[in-house]
């Protein structure tokens, strides 16, 4: 009989410590790697979405689906030139992070050397919301390519063969110009 109540004061004790922990939520980070952005939900509801950077051709950021497992509000690069990397989460044991950077001109680009770049704010409010809410109820999704860059170059030099034709075109015109000058002038 006391042993029976031993085990149900027991209970009840682990009863009132699970109603006193708060609700944790689910945090879903879903990074779409062909559109370039990061849509994070919240209990299944999306709460907030931003343009990202990730990996550039040689660089691909991996995908999958990823647990969290360290945060650090001020880390610096060891492997690229001591490269600020604001409130980092990291979510590969290689080193693979979701962080800010001061360079977000290049946001909505794949640019990066396999990181998730975001703005400085954005990963500020991300950093606090999986701080929140734990690492342990966090899941970073990457899905999809990294786009290719352009096929049809931007603008493109003339093959040598020509460059030559065209240098020798100009150089002949201007000494038939300068001939007609002195004829003219006797």
């Amino acid at each position: 009989m006391r042993l029976h109540r031993l085990a149900l004061s027991i209970a009840a004790v682990f009863a009132a410590l699970a109603l006193v922990q708060p609700a944790r939520a689910n945090v879903m980070i879903i990074i779409e790697k062909a559109a370039q952005k990061m849509t994070v939900t919240v209990d299944g509801e999306d709460r907030y979405i931003w343009p990202v950077s990730t990996g550039r051709p040689g660089y691909d950021t991996p995908s999958g689906e990823f647990q969290p497992f360290r945060m650090e509000r001020d880390h610096f690069s060891r492997e690229w030139d001591d490269a600020p990397m604001p409130n980092s989460v990291f979510f590969t044991k290689i080193g693979h992070a979701i962080h800010g950077t001061f360079e977000a001109r290049n946001l909505g680009r794949p640019v990066s050397h396999g990181c998730v770049r975001l703005s400085t704010e954005n990963a500020a409010t991300l950093f606090a919301l999986v701080k929140e809410e734990g690492v342990f109820n966090t899941r970073v999704r990457l899905v999809g390519d990294t786009p290719k860059p352009a096929d049809v170059p931007v603008a493109r030099r003339e093959p040598a063969k020509d460059r030559d034709t065209t240098r020798n075109a100009n150089r002949d015109a201007t000494r038939d110009t300068s001939r007609h000058k002195s004829a003219a002038a006797t």
